[in-house]
C-alpha cells in the first residue's frame, strides 16, 4: 500500500504463532475492517486451522484508524470472525482501564474491544492516555494469559 518496510521492527511468520502462549494483534484499518495485508497474514494461518493450533489460546486485539468514524469498534468487530475459526480465546479490555474509557475531554481511540488510536494521515503519535490503556490492555491480557496457562 506504499509504506515503506520497517528494516529495525521483527517480522514474525504465521507458523510461529503456534509457539505463543497468548497473542495480542495489531493492525491498522482500511475501510471499518482490518487491512488487506493483515488479512492476507491471517490467510495464511489455514494449515494452524487445519491442526488446530491455536485453539483455545488468548487472543486481543488492538488497532489504529485514519479517523473517529474510520472503524473504532467495526474493525475489531471484523476481525474477530479470525480468531473465532481458529478457536481462540477473545481477550477484550472491556471498560477494565476504569475512567480512562469514559475520557470525554481529549481525542482518544479505543474501544472495549481493544485499544487503539487514530492515525490520521499517518503523522499523528498516540497520545499519553492511548499508551496508558494499550499498557494496561497488555498487562491485563497477559493476567488472563497466565491464568489460562496455569489452569492446564
Amino acid at each position: 500500500m506504499g509504506a515503506p518496510p520497517k528494516k529495525d521492527v521483527p517480522i514474525i511468520t504465521p507458523a510461529e504463532l503456534a509457539e505463543a502462549d497468548g497473542i495480542i494483534f495489531g493492525f491498522p484499518t482500511r475501510f471499518g475492517m482490518m487491512s488487506a495485508q493483515f488479512k492476507a497474514f491471517m490467510d495464511a494461518t489455514g494449515g494452524l486451522w487445519k491442526t488446530q493450533q491455536l485453539a483455545g489460546k488468548p487472543a486481543g486485539i488492538f488497532y489504529s484508524t485514519g479517523s473517529q468514524g474510520g472503524g473504532q469498534e467495526t474493525t475489531p468487530l471484523t476481525a474477530i470472525t479470525q480468531l473465532v475459526h481458529h478457536g481462540m480465546i477473545f481477550v477484550p479490555v472491556g471498560y477494565t482501564f476504569g475512567a480512562g474509557m469514559f475520557e470525554m475531554e481529549q481525542v482518544k481511540g479505543g474501544s472495549p474491544y481493544g485499544s487503539g488510536t487514530f492515525a490520521g494521515n499517518g503523522s499523528r503519535v498516540a497520545t499519553e492516555l492511548e499508551l496508558q490503556q494499550a499498557f494496561h490492555q497488555g498487562k491485563y491480557f497477559a493476567g488472563i494469559a497466565k491464568k489460562l496457562k496455569g489452569s492446564v
